[in-house]
């Protein structure tokens, strides 16, 4: 499981926990806890892409060089 997929997965629960929340606190708590969530899910996204493309250009490199 990746870093974005474990953040996507604990976004779903904070969402469930909302949506089951009785108290206005809880269930604000909850909701911020998802927005936190699917933040650190799409920084983490973002990171997995610029890595790969980073890869892909020190692959490209490397062929140029040979």
């Amino acid at each position: 499981m990746s870093q974005h997929d474990f953040y996507l997965s604990r976004a779903a629960e904070a969402r469930a926990e909302a949506e089951a929340a009785t108290l206005d606190n809880v269930r604000d708590r909850c909701r911020r806890s998802e927005a936190a969530w699917n933040d650190m899910a799409a920084r983490a996204a973002r990171t997995e892409r610029m890595r790969a493309k980073a890869d892909a250009d020190k692959a490209q490199l490397v062929l140029a060089a040979e």
